[in-house]
């Protein structure tokens, strides 16, 4: 029973893990259909902020919940200003210049913070589940996953906010029709995608140590639950980091770690094969 336990916090933990890594780059490609290929280096860039904030003597919950995510929301501002909104409607020119900023941002981090890991401990003691010793701050994490799905779905449920989103993610003519500049849109939302990202990044940094490669391991999972999840932001960021986590989990605890993230790929290549539109645009219809 205690190893049952074990097993559901652990998925449990792992589907928390996708929907806030993928968060961020989902409201920015379902919305804007921009794939942002730097958004593992902002990410990043909220666990470094968090790291340097609580060093520096600051409460580190107020760092990875409110420094973080508006220092990488500023950063994604700029960025935006500065380079996205000339390449909007063209992907494949989105994607190598986020690849080109994901480069620069690896190689400042690395000449700032060096090229050691860092790290900061975690605010959260462990606890005893049985004979098994679990992280306590998995638990912080989960909840804290919950509370951002809960929050994104009643923003796009309830709000004049969530109309414009809902809007843009059915074109510019939708958003120009509400009476709003599509590009202030894009604007507003690519700089909220980056906050999500810094707060994924913030919230998860005293799990691991950072490195200034760490973007890597984010955006591969974010990529893989976002294109498989569709174009919907909630349905799909949750179903497919449901189906990944459970997947990846249990493969782990059956057959380690390794076979576990092939099991995630491979799940994925067939999932896009059966379902190129995604889950959501087999099954949903709404933009949710």
């Amino acid at each position: 029973m205690d190893y049952a336990g074990v097993v559901v916090l652990e998925i449990l933990y792992m589907i928390a893990f996708l929907a806030l890594t993928s968060a961020g780059l989902a409201i920015v490609f379902g919305m804007m259909r921009v794939i942002n290929l730097a958004h593992g280096e902002f990410v990043m860039l909220g666990g470094y902020t968090t790291i340097a904030c609580a060093k520096a003597g600051i409460d580190i919950y107020f760092a990875m919940l409110v420094v973080a995510p508006l220092v990488v929301g500023l950063w994604g501002l700029i960025v935006e200003r500065l380079i996205i909104r000339f390449l909007y409607g063209r992907m494949i020119d989105t994607m190598l210049a986020t690849w080109g900023l994901s480069l620069l941002m690896v190689g400042a981090v690395t000449l700032i913070f060096g090229s050691s890991a860092v790290s900061v401990p975690a605010p959260i003691p462990g606890y005893q589940l049985g004979s098994y010793q679990m992280g306590g701050y998995n638990l912080f994490i989960i909840a804290v996953a919950i509370l951002l799905v809960l929050a994104l779905w009643a923003v796009l449920r309830f709000t004049r906010a969530g109309l414009i989103a809902r809007g843009a993610m059915q074109g510019a003519d939708v958003v120009a029709a509400l009476g709003y500049n599509p590009r202030k849109v894009y604007m507003v939302t690519f700089t909220a995608g980056a906050a999500l990202s810094g707060l994924a990044g913030g919230v998860l940094a005293p799990l691991t140590g950072l490195l200034p490669s760490s973007g890597g391991a984010y955006i591969a999972k974010a990529f893989i639950t976002v294109i498989t999840g569709g174009a919907a932001v909630i349905s799909g960021t949750l179903s497919s980091s449901v189906l990944f986590g459970v997947i990846n989990q249990l493969t782990s605890f059956g057959a380690g770690p390794v076979i576990g993230e092939i099991a995630m790929l491979v799940l994925a290549v067939v999932l896009l094969r059966l379902m190129p539109q995604g889950i959501t645009g087999r099954f949903f219809r709404n933009g949710t």
